[in-house]
């Protein structure tokens, strides 16, 4: 085991069969109010964020009261999604303030508001994407591609982009493009079924669903997406707050992430009491649990942190123009950023800051 101030790599263990009617609950788009949302107020943050490992210390978080005790007289107002661009949406439109939510969507918000709308303040989870192909496929190297048919999660989504990218850098063209491997994006619980029917020969997914090939489908992780990044590393969940309420309310928002790196830092050194209390938030939020075990071999291929990793949120963005995702004009992220707030908590506290 690896264990470190900034992440936490938790021990593989098997996966149990039926998991998949589990999560798919989890995997259908959705948005639950856990708490009534109000207007804008001093006195109230609204933040929302997925019921997902990767969103853990949130999940976490304000399930427990964690949050809701650091933010004292501040009210904590909490709404559930299971769609990026949903979150965001619901951000603009001034229906939450602080959003945990992966790189793409961060990326998309920040573009199409022209720089204006939202800030990322801090980092959530890195790692813990894969790319699983079946066992009898006849894959064993990226030469043995030719004709194979992967999927992904959803066309421009942030693994959609790994999957082409990698692709096309091993000098691959999608059948679209007019090349002979075909891409077939499908929701993570339709995936598992397309393989196990050997519909598909591949498919680049996040955890816990590369778990679940490996054990429901005949699969096995042909790569690691951690073994494309720089050590390791590269953001696939971030904190992202709106511009305007950032400015009006620095102290609740220096008091959100306070919780935050708490949070991070209680998962890191509690493996098994955090995989525990997630589960218990878990079932509060979606009326089902995930067994332990699952998410203790989803967590091994990921890192719980509050570095957002800024180098691969750029390299993500750049990978997305190159695919043609993010129009015609390479996207400027040279102020997507604001990590002032979380800077200085982490100096106080005599941590590494997030460069």
């Amino acid at each position: 085991m690896v264990y470190n101030k900034t992440g936490i790599k938790f021990g593989i263990a098997s996966v149990i069969i039926g998991i998949v009617i589990v999560l798919s609950l989890t995997s259908t788009s959705f948005t639950t109010p856990t708490q009534p949302l109000s207007e804008t107020k001093n006195d109230v943050l609204r933040i929302g964020y997925f019921p997902n490992i990767n969103h853990a210390q949130a999940v976490i978080g304000v399930g427990n009261g964690d949050f809701q005790n650091a933010l004292g007289n501040v009210k904590l107002e909490s709404q559930v999604f299971n769609a990026g661009p949903a979150a965001i949406e619901a951000l603009f439109a001034n229906r939450i303030d602080v959003a945990y939510v992966g790189p793409n969507p961060a990326i998309n918000g920040y573009l199409k508001s022209d720089g204006q709308g939202l800030k990322i303040i801090a980092g959530a989870s890195s790692g813990g994407a894969v790319f699983v192909t079946r066992n009898d496929s006849g894959i064993t190297t990226v030469t043995d591609f030719v004709g194979k048919k992967f999927a992904s999660p959803q066309l421009g989504n942030t693994q959609d982009v790994a999957l082409r990218s990698y692709l096309l850098k091993n000098g691959y063209k999608t059948s679209e493009n007019g090349g002979n491997v075909t891409i077939l994006p499908a929701a993570t619980a339709d995936i598992v079924t397309m393989m196990s029917k050997k519909d598909i020969d591949g498919a680049w997914v996040p955890e816990p669903w590369g778990t679940i090939l490996t054990k429901q489908a005949n699969g096995k992780v042909f790569l690691d997406e951690r073994d494309l990044w720089p050590n390791g590393k590269f953001t696939t969940a971030l904190i992202v707050a709106r511009t305007d309420y950032l400015q009006s309310h620095p102290d609740v928002i220096q008091k959100l992430l306070e919780a935050h790196v708490k949070e991070t830092i209680w998962i890191n050194n509690n493996k098994d009491e955090s995989i525990k209390d997630f589960n218990i938030q878990l079932q509060k939020l979606t009326g089902k649990t995930i067994p332990n075990d699952v998410i203790s071999e989803a967590f091994s291929r990921m890192e719980i942190t509050y570095d957002p990793i800024k180098l691969s949120v750029s390299k993500s963005a750049d990978d997305a123009f190159n695919l043609g995702f993010l129009g015609n004009k390479k996207p400027d992220l040279s102020n997507i950023f604001d990590l002032s707030i979380l800077n200085k908590i982490l100096q106080e506290q005599n941590l590494p800051i997030a460069s």
